[in-house]
């Protein structure tokens, strides 16, 4: 098994170093920040009550460990382009391909569920019917391609934006909902109590607010961005450096703080999946037009994702070319130093998703219940290699620049965790089918690996 740094090509597949440290600030943050904070939160809410801030804490905790791995291995081997590259290096060429195809296909069929979930808000929400939500979705999908053809930049600009919109919209809740909740109300009192009388804390017991950690894990999924962007920067271990000290802050003030105070001006029982908690507790509050403006911040966070998920994909794809992985003609770059075959391959997958949709959603669903569970099984990876690495490092007198706190303890309770998180899936029956379909894909990908040929 060969433990070594891949080596990437260089020349004709040479990507660009254009992205500033305020893009990377924002593409960090925007990572954290997506539609399950503003609308998903609401059914973590229903199963677990107030209490289920204790799971996105639990939840945080969790993804900081990660990301802190990742974080390791990043800056010790600052020449990956791709994260899932790390898989490789540690587990083998097995475990390169594996990842590397499974996050490929994680956020290939993420494409169209954000290009359809904007063109819903558009038409429903915003009122834009001159066109169906299949052309609507249609022209998000064009705008996205276009956008990531032109330049790692032009990404990150828009990232840029998007996310400093996200981070606004929050900032500016908290405040309102602060001001609210500590007696600037009618009442002239503190709302706090809603987190206690209306059946406790935990009115579900805390078992249930554990089995909640499988709900809301994936509201924080695409921490890890930050590592593929890297690549492109002009700082790379610098914003490395910095995504991993500080998720946990970003983490505790944009899903805790917020959540905890949605709770406080909004009895918890009152907040119904799929409705936007936010815009519950802002029309409570009485702020006018809440729900437009919500519909807009949540439009912002969709085409944020949908944003990095071309971005990724075209990213990952040409990184697996270069291992060999995936056809050579993906590698070669445009004059602005973009994989733009590989950005098109990743609009046509997100294209045969989006008319998928249209024409059978049982077949949809049968797509997105098959990458439910994948990007756990893209972290445990990530945690085991991550583990073997430190191990080999140590063997030779190697020591981080980055180090995984307190290791290898936390390192295997990383791993404990994400395997219980699986088998709270594989047990719970609302999510049991979308960890048994990842476990087919899983499959696939390693059949595929084997009828390629072993590489030496």
């Amino acid at each position: 098994m060969n433990l070594s740094e891949p080596k990437p090509v260089d020349g004709e597949g040479a990507l660009s170093r254009s992205l500033q440290p305020r893009h990377m600030f924002m593409i960090t943050i925007g990572g954290i920040i997506g539609a399950g904070l503003f609308v998903g939160s609401s059914a973590a809410i229903a199963s677990a009550g107030p209490a289920v801030v204790v799971s996105y804490a639990l939840t945080g905790l969790l993804v900081l460990l990660v990301m802190r791995m990742l974080g390791e291995m990043a800056v010790s081997m600052q020449g990956v382009r791709s994260f899932t590259e790390f898989a490789r290096a540690g587990l083998g060429h097995w475990a390169g391909f594996s990842v590397g195809w499974l996050y490929w296909y994680f956020w290939g069929i993420v494409i169209p569920i954000e290009a359809i979930a904007g063109a819903k808000i558009l038409h429903d929400d915003l009122g834009f019917t001159a066109l169906s939500q299949l052309q609507t979705g249609s022209v998000l999908m064009l705008l996205m391609t276009g956008v990531n053809l032109m330049s790692a930049r032009s990404y990150g600009e828009f990232e840029f934006w998007f996310s400093s919109i996200k981070v606004a919209a929050i900032l500016a809740f908290i405040a309102v909902a602060g001001a609210y909740a500590f007696g600037m109300n009618p009442t002239g009192q503190p709302t706090f109590q809603n987190l206690v009388v209306h059946g406790g804390f935990a009115p579900f017991g805390w078992v249930a607010v554990l089995a909640a950690v499988t709900t809301v894990i994936f509201s924080m999924m695409g921490a890890e961005i930050v590592t593929i962007a890297a690549a492109e920067s002009t700082h790379p271990a610098h914003a490395i450096a910095r995504m991993t000290s500080s998720v946990i802050s970003r983490i505790m003030l944009f899903y805790v703080v917020s959540l905890t105070l949605i709770l406080a001006v909004v009895p918890w029982q009152d907040i119904a999946p799929p409705e936007s908690p936010f815009t519950h507790a802002l029309q409570t509050i009485g702020v006018a037009g809440a729900d437009k403006v919500m519909s807009f911040v949540i439009l912002t966070a969709v085409l944020s994702c949908l944003n990095s998920c071309f971005y990724i994909c075209s990213r990952v794809l040409f990184v697996l070319a270069e291992q060999g992985d995936a056809p050579r003609w993906l590698v070669k770059t445009n004059a602005k130093k973009v994989p733009s075959r590989s950005v098109v391959l990743g609009a046509v997958a997100g294209f045969l998703g989006l008319y998928a949709q249209a024409a059978s959603e049982s077949v949809f669903t049968f797509l997105v219940n098959a990458s439910g569970a994948i990007i756990l099984f893209i972290y445990l990876a990530m945690a085991l290699a991550q583990i073997r690495l430190r191990k080999a490092a140590e063997r030779v007198g190697q020591k981080p620049a980055l180090p995984m706190w307190a290791f290898p303890y936390l390192s295997w309770f990383t791993v404990a965790g994400m395997v219980a998180v699986l088998l709270a899936m594989a047990l719970t029956p609302a999510l049991s089918t979308q960890f048994w379909a990842s476990v087919v894909s899983v499959v696939v990908v390693l059949v595929a690996y084997r009828l390629r040929g072993a590489r030496p």
